[in-house]
Formats: structure tokens, C-alpha cells, sequence
């Protein structure tokens, strides 16, 4: 079984190595010396692994990662996959708040005469999706915009 300070003791190798804690809790500790949380289950026959967190103080304790083991194993018992879970709501949040979805949103929404949301439309795909189109609205900074303006501005 796993303690905080064995967790801390562990020390990179020149090949990823798994520490078992309980329950189907591990660790995974990598090359560059990262502690990653894991659990593999069955579902539908099939093996998958769910990786629960990184352990340290900008992640995850072991009680934390237990508690969300728990969680996880009772999804599992429920027939639901938590990998999947997981994959799902991350696409979700992608998808509903990237740069793209916005201006869609937007074009289509706001009050234009159609040759104006044609022009605006174009602009986009052309000038401004392939820079900005799957970021997340907050990965995009004031700086960056005003520097892709300044490039269109420039190319006019």
C-alpha cells in the first residue's frame, strides 16, 4: 500500500514502471520523474485504463486519487466506462468552448444582411480559423489577437 512519502521516495528509471497501492490503484512514475495515478478495469470484456491524475502539489494527493478510485469503481459497477466518461466531458468542454464555436455562433447569430454574413463568414475561414478556430476561448490572449489583426491589416 501506498503512503505520501513513499510516493515522494520514488525515483525516475529509464523506463516507465508501475507501484501498486490497492483497490486497482497504481502509480505510474515516468523517465522524467512524473507520478501519475491510474486504474485499470474491465468493461464489456475489454481492459482500460483510467488515468486519474498527477500526484504532487500542481495535481493530486494519494487521498484524492483515492477518493476519485472510488468514484471510478463504482461507475465500472454501474456498466459505464469512466475513460469514456472522461474522454466525453473533456470533447464537451473542447467543443463548446473553442474559438470556433463562438464565431459561428456569432455570424450566424447577429442581425446582418446576408452578403454581410457571406463577407464575414469568408473573412473567418480564410483570415482567422486556421490561427484561432480550436483554441480555447481561454487560451486566447488580447496580444495575440491584436497581432493577427496587425498581420491582416498589414497583408491588405
Amino acid at each position: 500500500m501506498l503512503t505520501d512519502s513513499k510516493i515522494k521516495s520514488l525515483k525516475a528509471k529509464d523506463k516507465a514502471y508501475k507501484v501498486a497501492d490497492r483497490d486497482g490503484l497504481y502509480v505510474v512514475v515516468s523517465p522524467a520523474g512524473t507520478v501519475t495515478f491510474r486504474y485499470d478495469y474491465r468493461i464489456n470484456g475489454r481492459r482500460e485504463t483510467l488515468t486519474i491524475g498527477k500526484y504532487g502539489k500542481d495535481g493530486i494527493s494519494l487521498v484524492e486519487a483515492r477518493e476519485k478510485l472510488m468514484m471510478a469503481r463504482k461507475m465500472v459497477s454501474d456498466g459505464i466506462s469512466p475513460a469514456t466518461e472522461k474522454r466525453k466531458k473533456k470533447n464537451q468542454i473542447k467543443s463548446a468552448n473553442n474559438f470556433e464555436a463562438f464565431a459561428l455562433k456569432y455570424i450566424a447569430e447577429t442581425d446582418f444582411a446576408e452578403s454581410t454574413r457571406a463577407l464575414r463568414l469568408a473573412t473567418y475561414e480564410r483570415e482567422i480559423k486556421k490561427y484561432f478556430g480550436y483554441k480555447l476561448m481561454t487560451e486566447i490572449s488580447t496580444e495575440e489577437i491584436r497581432g493577427h489583426c496587425q498581420i491582416i491589416g498589414d497583408n491588405l
